[in-house]
């Protein structure tokens, strides 16, 4: 199965409605975990609340807002695994969505989510992961170097430039609501790695791609490991990320749907 490891709430629907529906379509078993085994919601002000008048830029995009209904709907999301429950010898990949809404700190902040992601690299699964996901990706610690499972590789994770642009947009409305931590993602993310060019922020200026025009996101792909920025990347994310499940994880036996 390829387990998507989801916060208590507010992650960003289309890191996870996209991919997802890539792994369905193509007749994948995708599975969930939470921290406490409830079903976990996106982010309301992604999916409804909005933004006022930056809500044409900021919120979902309608297309992608259909496939997360959809995902709210299939029987495993309903029937999410908690942390604690997951056999990891049953997964077969993992997929980190992001967010940046407080909520997020329930998946990012766990030991438990981060060792599960260690497993993962530790046994050359496929691992995919955008925005905030990266960040839990470096916090997770080789347990033979001590060392983020990240270090030594390329990846690429949500910007500063990204962030900072949301934060400044809506700070005097909603406060911190764009910034989850002090620091970046990417500073973070950065600082776990071997070298502060390993991190790859792509074109100065993102455009969102979609399903008719997936090449216009931004991805990087380090062996087993493809990563993203944010949600604008995600259709190109989720056939990247497709491409390596079929490459790295081939199928043994029938898989439910």
């Amino acid at each position: 199965m390829i387990l998507f490891l989801l916060p208590e709430c507010d992650y960003d629907p289309t890191e996870v409605a996209i991919p997802w529906a890539a792994l369905a379509s193509a007749g994948r078993e995708v599975r969930f975990a939470t921290p406490h085994g409830r079903i976990a919601l996106a982010d309301e002000r992604l999916t409804d609340t909005g933004f006022s008048w930056l809500s044409p830029w900021l919120m979902t995009r309608s297309q992608d807002l259909a496939a997360y209904r959809r995902l709210t709907d299939d029987p495993w999301f309903r029937s999410p695994f908690s942390y604690e429950e997951v056999d990891g010898s049953a997964v077969t990949g993992l997929f980190i969505a992001g967010g940046h809404a407080p909520g997020m700190r329930t998946m990012l902040d766990s030991v438990t989510a981060q060792g599960l992601v260690a497993d993962a690299f530790a046994r050359e699964l496929p691992v995919g992961a955008v925005c905030h996901g990266v960040l839990l990706a470096a916090r997770a610690k080789d347990p033979g170097t001590g060392r983020s499972v990240l270090y030594g590789r390329r990846t690429t994770a949500l910007t500063s430039l990204l962030e900072l642009t949301a934060w400044n947009l809506t700070r005097l409305k909603l406060g911190r609501y764009y910034r989850t931590y002090p620091t970046t993602v990417q500073q973070e993310v950065t600082a776990a790695l071997a070298d502060p060019h390993h991190f790859e922020a792509g074109p100065v200026l993102p455009v969102r791609d979609t399903a008719a025009r997936p090449l216009r996101g931004f991805t990087v792909r380090d062996g087993n490991y493809v990563s993203a920025r944010w949600p604008g990347d995600c259709h190109r994310l989720a056939a990247d990320y497709l491409a390596l499940v079929e490459e790295r994880a081939p199928r043994s036996a029938p898989e439910n749907t």
